[in-house]
């Protein structure tokens, strides 16, 4: 089996030894993706939206590596604080309501940066 590693760039990839996404076969998986864009946390407050923003990496980073969503079979959404729940889960809804991963949602205590909410996984199958 072939593996395969892409980086992103992204801030903390290379200082904490990561990759954006791992193929494995036919597998790819996405790290954890952030609202981090140019350096900064985006959609301050809003978790919705910072749910919809890290989607959208981990989605153009599978692209990068030859996935789109239709390929997209399992997501994990980590939020903190539990009141934004619901508002990360209708994001999912609309990101990925076409496509229907398995998915599962955690509430954790917090992230690295305190005005994160939310942190997403996503992995896919291209045979």
């Amino acid at each position: 089996m072939t593996v395969e590693r892409f980086a992103s760039g992204g801030p903390f990839e290379e200082r904490y030894g990561y990759s954006r996404v791992v193929k494995a076969g036919p597998f790819l998986f996405t790290a954890g993706c952030t609202s981090i864009v140019d350096g900064m946390v985006a959609h301050v407050g809003d978790a919705g939206a910072q749910a919809r923003e890290a989607f959208g990496i981990a989605l153009a980073a599978l692209s990068k590596a030859g996935a789109s969503i239709r390929d997209v079979v399992r997501t994990r959404m980590f939020v903190a604080p539990t009141v934004d729940v619901d508002a990360v889960g209708r994001a999912h809804g609309e990101v990925f309501g076409a496509v229907k991963p398995t998915a599962a949602l955690y509430v954790i205590h917090g992230f690295v940066h305190p005005d994160m909410l939310v942190e997403v996984e996503v992995e896919a199958y291209r045979p």
